[in-house]
């Protein structure tokens, strides 16, 4: 069983991927915004990594 605390990271991470997906799939993408989403999603898999 996981902690709560990991459960709300892994939550976050599916929505920011959820969130990368919706911007990439747009006709003109934020290139700025999607690295942005890829440094959320990387900081929090390596929080992940901690537990």
């Amino acid at each position: 069983m996981q902690s709560p605390h990991v459960e709300a990271l892994r939550t976050r991470h599916a929505g920011l991927e959820a969130r990368l997906r919706k911007e990439q799939s747009r006709p003109a993408p934020d290139d700025q915004m999607i690295q942005q989403i890829k440094r959320q999603k990387l900081q929090i898999k390596e929080e992940i990594s901690r537990f």
